[in-house]
């Protein structure tokens, strides 16, 4: 009688136990404490109060498992082998003290901790002491269960708190962008422009620009840097503030050209580059000169004749220096419509794997070119939003068309 009474009273102990040191651990991690002293809270409770001599913690830590806490063993055995391929092998509670690997054989005991069939932590640890050693290792588990979730949580919380920032910073950025691109495009006598800017993310690389100059004069730009996102739209500000500085100072395209180019080599020294189309429409002469610098060819539409305009030069930034330019030019002897583009428009594609190619975009200008540049960009829209069927739209799209009066 009196021994069962003694076995009562070591199982109500060590209930007790069990439940101060949850509590204790549940307030450390309530009060948001640092993920280093719960590490720390959790490997004395196992050698203080469950008499584990020997023990190793594992946590992933950017994709790759790595010891946060151990006890009992050498600090250079801790880091000299890798972990990645050898804990997915356990599952579940494993005996582990005949293992052939040499960091594994130093333990009696493996317990991975599994959520949602994934592992999120594993704890090695040498055998329980003692007549209680079943009890002491259930409490020991439970430990490890709570500790392990409390830390993935709080990296789950800590994710998601710097996806908000980013989400934060990223539209930030678009509004950003947005301001930069023209709200109002000019509209004279001689001319009317519309566009049409839809990035693939938030944020995008594609530009455009117009500006009005002297005696009626037009100047007008569409650009695509390589790459998506924040890293192209931080090149496209650089390139849309430069360009707003060069137009007020040179007189020519080409000096234009080639100061983008030595710009963008020096920020980048040739790890990115753009393709830019740039134009230059004189009323009073009715001439059109241009560059295109490695752009996909806009288009030219006068009566039933459709104009590539290609000449120009390679990227602008490759390279330090060009290693030629041509500037194109043309005398309108009619009304005319210039369609610039960028190539996340014909590399849109339907449900077919067919892509929307610059022979669909020539037959939608011939049958649309009667209408004023607003409208047929409008009709475009519709036209690609039925094309692409279920597809998503790949890559940024800019279009920038401008009708030529004579």
């Amino acid at each position: 009688m009196s021994l069962r009474i003694e076995q009562l009273e070591r199982e109500l102990s060590l209930k007790k136990l069990q439940l101060n040191h949850l509590l204790a651990l549940t307030q450390a991690i309530n009060e948001n404490t640092p993920a280093g002293e719960l590490y720390n809270m959790y490997r004395d409770f196992l050698q203080w109060h469950i008499g584990i001599s020997k023990m190793a913690l594992f946590f992933k830590e950017n994709g790759h498992w790595e010891c946060v806490k151990w006890a009992g063993i050498p600090d250079e055995e801790v880091h000299r082998y890798s972990m990645d391929e050898v804990l997915p092998l356990f599952d579940t509670n494993t005996r582990v003290s005949g293992h052939g690997h040499p960091f594994v054989r130093q333990f009696d005991l493996v317990v991975p901790v599994m959520h949602k069939r994934e592992p999120i932590a594993y704890v090695f640890w040498s055998d329980v002491p003692g007549e209680d050693a079943y009890s002491k290792l259930q409490i020991a588990i439970t430990i490890t269960n709570v500790l392990a979730v409390a830390i993935e949580n709080k990296r789950l919380f800590k994710s998601q708190l710097q996806q908000e920032i980013f989400n934060r910073e990223v539209q930030y950025a678009a509004e950003i962008q947005q301001a930069l691109v023209p709200v109002q495009l000019p509209s004279s006598a001689y001319y009317q422009l519309s566009s049409i800017y839809k990035p693939h993310f938030a944020v995008g690389g594609d530009y455009y620009d117009v500006f009005e100059l002297e005696n009626d004069a037009l100047l007008f730009c569409v650009a695509d840097v390589t790459g998506k996102g924040i890293p192209a739209a931080l090149l496209m500000s650089n390139i849309q503030a430069t360009l707003n500085a060069l137009v007020k100072r040179c007189h020519s395209l080409e000096e234009i050209v080639l100061d983008i180019n030595r710009t963008i080599y020096r920020i980048t020294q040739g790890d990115r580059f753009i393709t830019l189309f740039i134009g230059r429409y004189e009323p009073r002469h009715r001439s059109l000169h241009f560059i295109n610098a490695g752009h996909t060819p806009p288009l030219l539409l006068c009566s039933d004749k459709i104009i590539p305009l290609k000449n120009g030069c390679t990227v602008l930034g490759g390279l330090p220096e060009l290693p030629f330019l041509e500037i194109g030019g043309l005398c309108l002897l009619e009304d005319a419509i210039l369609f610039a583009y960028t190539d996340g428009l014909t590399d849109t594609r339907n449900d077919a794997g067919e892509f929307f190619c610059e022979e669909r975009l020539i037959e939608f200008l011939k049958e649309h070119q009667h209408l004023e540049p607003r409208a047929l960009n409008q009709q475009l829209l519709t036209y690609i939003e039925t094309f692409r069927q279920r597809q998503s739209i790949p890559d940024d799209i800019t279009v920038l068309t401008c009708k030529f009066f004579v």
